[in-house]
């Protein structure tokens, strides 16, 4: 074996005993190779410490891939427009992929990706599997995570938002209006993003001298379903809420529906919050209390850090952008 900053291909495929232009296709991240023979060339890699020598500087493609999970939802649609808007003033292209999506599957993306050599992926989806990211790392393609809703790699750049933070303005907003029983439609208890918005709710209680109840704690996903289920289960109580912290928006206008098919009024009877900020806020009726998340400026952040990089390492950063609570008119005192 070369010496450890001389190792070559051939030297990475006689310890693997594959053939060198299968260890090409493993660092170029090509999807016709087996999985046992992939798992023996990324470990010889990873046991001799290769390191791929650039030949020149190389030239950019001029395209950015965003890689998300949904399409149809405004929280999908904030984020591209932050993305597009940033390559539109870089001048460069972007590539949108929904992986877990109907469109494509994460494999075909991937061969697409090694083919197109793009200058940098924005990650806006919760987690990456272990063998994705094996890929991804032989490509080279530096990565960005957007607003990670679940543990991101550490080794990963990310910018997410304060939700902590957020959690504790929207529940001490009710608070100071007088508030005392007040709910909690929280998102998938597991989530990183879930639980940060749950302690900031808590504390924001204890903060007020109310002792959580866990009967006021709902918890579900991120889209109005839950939302609608959770609230009609509020409003089942002995005692119901005279208000509801919902984890998002899509959640919010979810209890929106619930309530209104009760007759209970916002923010009358019921007052809530949500939280994202999204467009729609200022559309239902009555316009929706929330916690604004920057998630333009987040995509923005990740086209200009993934530019900045261009192709390095580089060092993981974690930024959170600050978030703010923006009141409307589904907020008010309780009743009497």
């Amino acid at each position: 074996m070369s010496t450890p900053d001389r190792v070559k291909i051939a030297d990475i495929a006689r310890a693997a005993g594959v053939s060198p232009p299968t260890v090409s296709k493993v660092l170029n991240g090509r999807s016709e190779v087996a999985p046992e023979t992939r798992e023996r060339v990324q470990s010889a890699l990873r046991e001799h410490n290769y390191q791929r020598r650039p030949s020149g500087k190389q030239p950019r493609a001029g395209l950015v891939d965003l890689v998300i999970k949904e399409l149809a939802t405004p929280w999908s649609v904030e984020i591209i427009r932050g993305a597009e808007d940033a390559c539109r003033e870089a001048g460069i292209g972007l590539v949108v992929s929904a992986v877990h999506g109907a469109q494509i599957d994460t494999q075909r993306w991937l061969d697409n990706l090694a083919g197109r050599h793009s200058d940098g992926v924005l990650l806006a989806v919760s987690d990456l599997e272990p063998a994705d990211r094996e890929r991804l790392d032989a490509l080279g393609v530096p990565l960005v995570f957007i607003d990670p809703i679940g543990d991101p790699d550490p080794n990963i750049p990310s910018i997410g938002s304060t939700n902590w933070a957020g959690g504790l303005a929207a529940t001490e907003h009710l608070v100071n209006l007088g508030h005392r029983r007040i709910a909690m439609i929280a998102g998938i208890p597991t989530l990183l993003c879930t639980q940060a918005r749950l302690g900031g709710y808590r504390t924001a209680l204890e903060r007020g001298g109310i002792t959580p109840d866990p009967d006021l704690l709902r918890f579900g996903d991120h889209f109005p379903p839950s939302g609608y289920a959770a609230a009609l289960e509020l409003l089942d109580l002995p005692e119901p809420p005279t208000a509801i912290f919902a984890g998002t928006d899509l959640q919010a206008f979810g209890a929106y529906k619930a309530l209104q098919s009760r007759g209970v009024r916002i923010p009358d009877d019921v007052s809530i919050v949500g939280f994202d900020d999204l467009a729609a806020c200022d559309w239902v009726t009555p316009s929706l209390t929330s916690v604004r998340q920057r998630l333009v400026d987040m995509a923005r952040m990740a086209v200009n850090l993934v530019q900045e990089r261009g192709g390095e390492a580089g060092e993981a950063t974690r930024v959170e952008l600050a978030t703010s609570l923006i009141v409307r008119d589904s907020t008010a005192p309780p009743a009497g």
